[in-house]
């Protein structure tokens, strides 16, 4: 994979003659709408090689885009999918951006691009056509494109792309191609191997650490523990600077570095230098504290989010009422590949190398240093994981901070208890939930009160509107059960000294465990089994489909061994129906063993099914190591966690089997990156509830579990 500028692209594309380049309007709406003021933000080229190169406006960080989206094309087009290149966008949100947004991450890839790529790989398979026909002078309509070629069905001539790439790019671009049925599908729905499985297995792959060039030098950093602290003068340069390698020393106050010739000796130089740092007014902040501010924020009376009928006062007549708080930790994304750039800063020029899923926020923050956007290229590489944390770009601002001191290219390491220590943190969230239920133990009222950061004010820099979060309330405000009478309420209450930000799924992640995980007390208060109790309140067909399949293929009715237990959760998030099954055993220590995860996802039309499957076992992966183990904690401003000893991971020992079941159908496709992690915490805490009698209302379960 490589990357090219919008500029160089189209220059190397006329250099090379005889291509087809093709500019492909995409919509700047998430509802397919298209976009009336002509914004070009996505180009493909059929060269004279008969390889067609497609620059594609989001990333690949291990969820298969680079897979799925030539699907989309190579579908329309008519090509083999093997024939296919791809080059990452470069930052340009008016030309790759869907209103105005460059970034990647929400599960929306497939549901943004699903029609835009899919009329792209139409419309130049149209040109190509057109081409064929002027060449035999015959009608169109008489001819038909199969494998990279186009044939002329009575004479059976057939002409390669590359033979007629140069005069189809002399054909106006239909404005509205007609695209494929479902049923006329060849590739989209069915299971293709990963295109990147092999050089990912071999070392070939090129991820943001993996950048050589010739001069280039390492930096090794140390930012200031607590927000708002500076390093301490005298740095004790000479130390750092007496290591063998060691080149220069660059303090900016809040970020310290060595650069050196390589990796180690930049280690051994920070060593040496042993940073101290300077009294901030954050340093009495601990975690009491911001747990205490939480819990008081949440007795507040909000913004409403959502209300139907009189909860309140159903509440007050309820026959049962059930109250109950629920906590959630702060989390780190502890992405396998921790934080790096390599910045190249030249006069006139900012030249950089990194994994970011939002390279016009990294554009638009360097910007505000002063540095003149014209002049930044951003050459976006594979990454090693992102979950939302690359949609931060303080790693690159350090970076090109450091670099401005640095003659010739430097990569910017972070090492691991950097990356985990100065995270942008999944909030805290406090969450208090009523229910009254009437004689016969069916819900008539539910208040739900969420208190919290908002992480999309956070993140935009713009106040809320009417104060409400629209992450923060997601499935939550509309949850999948029909109520009678709900209220939904969300106080924004920012840690003070703690950065917060998006975290894979963050607001339905966050909803789901509260409120699949409170539907679960009301089943136990009204003394029904989970699966009855819920089926009846569903609302929609799709979602009863993916439970009735979750229940079938989990044996929800089949006895468990003593000290085992099941647990149920579902959602419609991100666009997708999801119920999933843990199984689980508790000990008489309360160790918790996952024995066993079923998966029922609809998310509407499958483009490869073997990503789905492979999404779903890796989601749920992640949002079982979080909901077992996993909390950010202060003590006088500082992060208390370091790595993964303490910020620990499910190991291959303890990972349980994931079996996973797609319901395939042709409905607007939806998204599935997030929708595993979202459920797990809720699915695993119900089976711990019914193993062992102990309702966990705090995570992680390590905690919740002793208290």
């Amino acid at each position: 994979m490589t990357t090219l500028s919008r500029r160089s692209f189209i220059g190397t594309s006329v250099a090379m003659g005889g291509a087809l380049l093709l500019q492909v309007v995409l919509p700047r709406s998430s509802e397919g709408k298209q976009a009336t003021d002509g914004t070009l933000n996505a180009y493909i080229k059929v060269g004279a090689d008969d390889r067609v190169t497609v620059v594609m406006p989001k990333v690949e960080m291990g969820q298969g885009t680079y897979t799925s989206l030539p699907m989309l094309v190579a579908e329309e087009l008519e090509v083999p999918l093997d024939r296919i290149d791809v080059v990452a966008a470069p930052a340009d949100p008016k030309v790759y951006g869907f209103d105005g947004d460059q970034s990647t991450g929400g599960s929306t890839t497939i549901r943004l691009c699903f029609i835009p790529l899919r009329k792209a790989g139409a419309a130049a398979r149209m040109m190509l056509i057109g081409a064929a026909a002027q060449r035999w002078r015959v009608a169109p309509d008489t001819c038909h494109a199969e494998q990279g070629q186009v044939v002329h069905s009575a004479s059976g001539r057939h002409l390669r792309y590359g033979e007629i790439a140069a005069a189809a790019a002399a054909i106006t671009v239909p404005a509205d191609p007609p695209l494929k049925n479902a049923s006329q599908f060849k590739l989209i729905g069915r299971s293709t191997a990963r295109r990147d499985s092999a050089a990912k297995t071999n070392g070939a792959a090129i991820f943001g650490i993996d950048v050589q060039m010739e001069g280039m030098k390492v930096a090794v950093l140390s930012i200031s523990p607590v927000s708002g602290s500076k390093a301490v003068e005298p740095l004790n340069s000479d130390a750092a600077l007496a290591v063998k390698g060691v080149l220069q020393v660059v303090n900016e106050g809040d970020l310290v570095a060595v650069v050196a010739t390589d990796t180690w000796s930049a280690m051994k130089g920070m060593r040496a230098l042993a940073v101290h740092w300077g009294a901030s007014r954050h340093d009495t902040i601990n975690q009491k504290g911001l747990v205490n501010a939480l819990e008081a924020a949440v007795k507040r009376p909000g913004a409403v989010a959502s209300k139907v009928g009189n909860a309140s006062g159903e509440l007050k007549r309820a026959a049962q009422r059930v109250d109950s708080v629920y906590h959630q930790p702060f989390l780190a994304h502890a992405t396998m590949e921790p934080m790096n750039c390599t910045v190249h800063w030249q006069k006139g020029l900012c030249e950089i190398w990194t994994g970011t899923q939002a390279p016009d926020r990294a554009v638009a923050k360097l910007a505000e240093l002063g540095i003149e956007p014209g002049t930044i290229r951003i050459n976006n590489q594979l990454i090693g994981g992102g979950f939302g944390r690359r949609l931060e770009v303080d790693g690159v601002v350090y970076a090109v901070r450091i670099a401005r001191h640095v003659e010739g290219p430097v990569k910017v390491l972070w090492s691991r208890e950097e990356d985990i220590q100065h995270d942008m943190y999944r909030p805290y969230y406090v969450d208090r939930i009523s229910a009254g239920l009437d004689g016969n133990g069916h819900p008539t009222s539910w208040m739900h009160t969420i208190a919290g950061s908002a992480v999309s004010a956070v993140y935009s820099g713009e106040p809320l509107k009417n104060g409400i979060d629209d992450d923060a309330i997601d499935t939550a405000a509309d949850p999948v059960y029909a109520l009678p009478n709900l209220e939904v309420r969300f106080v924004q209450e920012e840690p003070p000294g703690v950065p917060t930000s998006w975290w894979r799924g963050v607001g339905p992640t966050r909803s789901i465990f509260v409120v699949e995980s409170f539907m679960d007390e009301l089943a136990a208060q009204a003394k029904v089994d989970p699966v009855k109790f819920r089926r009846p309140l569903i609302k929609e067909a799709r979602m009863r489909a993916v439970f009735d399949l979750v229940v079938e293929k989990s044996g929800w009715t089949q006895p468990l061994p003593a000290g085992h237990g099941r647990g149920i959760a579902i959602q419609f998030a991100f666009g997708s129906f999801l119920a999933q099954v843990v199984e689980v055993e508790v000990d008489s220590t309360r160790h918790v063993k996952v024995h066993r995860v079923v998966c029922a996802l609809d998310c509407g039309q499958l483009v490869n099914p073997d990503t789905v499957h492979a999404q779903l076992e890796g989601g749920t992966m992640f949002g079982l190591s979080a909901a077992l183990y996993n909390e950010i904690t202060f003590e006088s401003g500082r992060v208390q966690q370091r790595n993964f000893n303490d910020f620990r991971t499910l190991r291959m020992s303890e990972a349980p089997r994931v079996e996973s079941y797609l319901i395939e159908n042709h409905e607007k496709p939806g998204g599935v990156g997030e929708t595993g992690t979202a459920g797990a915490a809720a699915a695993l805490c119900n089976a711990i509830y019914a193993a062992c009698g102990v309702r966990v209302r705090t995570l992680p379960v390590a905690r919740g579990l002793r208290t």
